[in-house]
């Protein structure tokens, strides 16, 4: 029974770690509905009022979520100098609270410096958060002269609370993240795995299904590698350990995709194409299911569950005879005499499988420290020297420097500008809708200007604010009907609400509105001014305010969705075409270069690519065409992404892998790929620009032209060629959507 329970405590651990990586969500959560429940308490000690008991809670909250450092000491820091930023803005909004036309002024003024101080990193923006949080919650509450000594301790109190849940209660370290990271990267493996094992299984009419879980299940591991990619200068003990958990995560998220990849072309009549794991909606390639099923087949089951086992057993449990037996058999597949008797694909499948258990013995060996080893076969004593002379060979990776611009140009002094003039107006729209509650139309009109840097993007978050302000007010009616005028149920509600919107906010912004638009329904029933007019008001200052939003992106110092896609999309070519071009010449014997960090930037420009074009892909576009288009193009790069991290990752290898050698001749194969790279980008950057992109034979048989007679490439030099090939094909793919002209093959 213990060990049931166990099992069933280890499930239910995974699962919580898979769907929040590092439990950022849930500790977000919990400490800043720690803080407010904690103000809440010392000032009910103190017998403070409602109102006092509203301010808290609000400051409590600003001062928990804004801020965002990863290191100890600098949120300590910050938090510091956002109490005396606090205790400022409460007192200007006292002296300026009986001054109309001055108020609203300074309101302006300390709008365009919060937006304007995000240029100095995390401190400047949550600093800026809390100077104007705190100036709305004084507009919220109504505070006056006489009330600011209140004030000021309450204010005191909320960053105090903060401090002590922050610290104390509910702490966190950047190598505690780090770590839960790594067993959500672990638990997500685990997931892709088990839809990849329904992907072999699927039939006919659960094929599309099976292969949108393997989709997602993909994304998902990409997304928390990109996570730990972030984390691991903070979260580890020196940068040498950072590299080889980078490596091992790399290594890992590259095997598992190619292994989904082996297994749908060994569903289908040919080989499948990368961008059916890519793009949704794309067509299935033909064949069903894999032939009848045989010995090798019922072998292939089996060992992909031996493969999730291996992957869930935890790195600290150690091995213990029947895990031993599972891995020394998947890694007895990375030698040709050990695969099955089966078709090529079927065998390809079985060689992914001791790739994957290969990478996932290393990931166990960097992140649990050496394993035991007394059971090892051959095949198994050769995957740990392989990790081993790889581990020697990590040394230190190059710190690149960076542009910033100046200037109007700067994002920052750009969006402070924009969203002062949207204020503007919002304050101007909002006292002919209320003179009491116009700062409502201000607080949306801020909010849509956080993290957006188009003026698509803040028409989609302005349509999502509106929409979860909508519900909310539902919502808001239901619970302010049941809680009545009782104090601490509201409160407790209030609670139960600011969780769940944290909790929320990274995976739904129209579900994170839907909560704060329902605790301030439970907040004016607390303060005694619950209407269903005062609601209403609330919708309608929200589309005011998401209305000045649109306006003043669209027309001060604009950037278009059309102009920041094509600056992020030059910037994701520039990213891949160097990724690809070290890769290559590292492969053909040249210098090594730092491959890994250069394809993690790749990822990252590819991520805010995507981003980027959410307008274009939202459902609510009704210009379908181009919304297909932006997602073709995106899922041809996402495929041209894959290609590059697995050439750079069996770059990195050369120096210490003994299968692996540079082969000089690799270098012409690369040549075309890299022109027609530039050509893209060059069009994209100017439309004018005069240039093709060319096509003709084959990598391969470019390769074979170089030197004739020469011997013909083995195994490994296969897999980079078939990386190469994948890679032009998508590259001149992309010729088609972007309107890039095609040169004719050479006779």
């Amino acid at each position: 029974m213990r060990a049931a329970g166990g099992s069933v405590r280890g499930r239910l651990r995974d699962l919580v770690a898979a769907n929040d990586p590092g439990l950022l969500r849930l500790a977000a959560g919990l400490r800043t509905v720690g803080a407010i429940a904690l103000t809440l308490a010392v000032l009910s000690l103190l017998g403070a009022d409602v109102r006092l008991l509203v301010a808290g809670a609000i400051a409590a909250m600003v001062s928990t979520f804004a801020i965002r450092e990863k290191q100890r000491a600098a949120q300590a820091v910050t938090l510091a100098l956002g109490l005396a930023v606090a205790l400022a803005s409460v007192s200007l909004a006292a002296v300026l609270h009986s001054r109309v036309v001055g108020g609203d002024l300074f309101f302006v003024v300390l709008i365009f410096f919060a937006v304007y101080i995000r240029r100095f990193g995390d401190r400047g923006t949550a600093l800026g958060l809390i100077g104007f949080q705190v100036y709305f919650m004084s507009l919220f509450v109504g505070v006056s002269l006489s009330a600011l000594p209140k004030l000021w301790g309450v204010v005191a109190i909320a960053v105090a609370s903060s401090a002590v849940v922050r610290f104390a209660l509910v702490p966190e370290t950047p190598a505690g993240i780090l770590e839960r990271l790594r067993d959500a990267f672990r638990a997500r493996l685990a997931q892709l795995v088990t839809a990849q094992l329904g992907l072999l299984d699927a039939g006919p009419d659960d094929i599309d299904k099976a292969l949108q879980d393997v989709r997602d299940g993909t994304a998902r591991l990409h997304d928390t590698a990109m996570m730990i990619q972030g984390r691991l200068e903070e979260g580890t003990s020196d940068e040498a350990a950072a590299r080889l958990v980078q490596r091992r995560i790399a290594d890992a998220e590259i095997a598992a995709e190619r292994l989904g990849l082996l297994l749908l072309t060994a569903r289908s009549a040919e080989r499948a194409d990368t961008l059916t794991l890519h793009l949704p909606g794309a067509p299935v390639p033909p064949g069903g299911h894999l032939p009848v099923p045989d010995e090798a087949t019922a072998t292939l089951y089996r060992d992909l569950e031996a493969l999730r086992l291996l992957v869930l057993r935890p790195v600290s449990v150690g091995t213990g005879t029947g895990l031993a037996h599972l891995r020394n058999r998947l890694l007895g597949y990375r030698d040709e005499e050990n695969l099955p008797k089966a078709s090529p694909a079927v065998q390809d499948v079985f060689r992914g499988i001791g790739e994957a258990a290969r990478a996932v013995l290393g990931l166990r060996i960097a992140l649990g420290g050496p394993q035991d080893d007394s059971e090892d076969t051959p095949s198994t004593a050769r995957s740990r020297e392989e990790l081993d002379a790889e581990d020697a060979a990590i040394d230190a990776g190059e710190e690149a420097a960076e542009e910033t611009a100046r200037g109007l140009d700067r994002p920052t002094t750009r969006a402070a500008v924009q969203v002062a003039v949207g204020s503007s107006l919002a304050i101007v729209g909002g006292e002919f809708l209320s003179g009491q509650r116009w700062y409502w139309a201000v607080l949306t009109c801020w909010i849509v200007f956080i993290n957006t840097a188009s003026t698509g993007e803040i028409l989609v978050k302005g349509y999502r604010r509106l929409l979860g302000t909508v519900l909310g007010v539902v919502a808001g009616l239901l619970l302010a009907g049941l809680v009545g005028h009782h104090t601490w149920t509201a409160f407790g509600l209030v609670l139960l609400c600011v969780f769940a919107m944290f909790y929320t906010a990274p995976l739904s912004y129209t579900l994170m509105s839907f909560f704060v638009t329902a605790a301030l329904g439970v907040l004016y029933t607390l303060l005694h001014t619950y209407s269903l007019s005062v609601l209403v008001l609330r919708v309608e200052e929200t589309a005011l305010g998401a209305a000045c939003g649109i306006i003043a992106a669209a027309f001060v110092l604009p950037v278009h969705t059309d102009r920041r896609t094509n600056d992020l999309l030059v910037t994701v070519l520039d990213r891949l075409a160097d990724v690809t071009e070290a890769a290559v010449e590292q492969l053909s014997g040249g210098d090594p270069a730092e491959l890994l960090d250069r394809a993690r930037d790749l990822d990252q420009a590819l991520a805010d690519l995507r981003a980027a074009t959410q307008p274009l892909t939202h459902p609510v576009t009704p210009m379908r065409a181009r919304r297909n288009t932006a997602r073709y193009v995106v899922a041809l790069l996402e495929t041209c992404a894959y290609h590059a991290r697995s050439l750079a990752a069996m770059a990195e290898l050369l120096p210490t892998h003994p299968s692996i050698a540079a082969d000089p001749r690799l270098r012409r194969a690369g040549q075309r790929i890299l022109r027609n790279i530039g050509a893209i980008a060059a069009r994209v950057a100017d439309d004018r620009a005069a240039v093709e992109v060319g096509t003709g034979a084959s990598i391969a048989a470019l390769l074979e032209s170089e030197l004739p007679g020469t011997s013909r490439y083995g195994r490994i030099t296969d897999r980079v060629l078939r990386h190469l090939q994948r890679l032009d094909e998508a590259v001149v793919g992309l010729a088609r959507p972007l309107e890039v002209p095609v040169a004719a093959p050479k006779r």
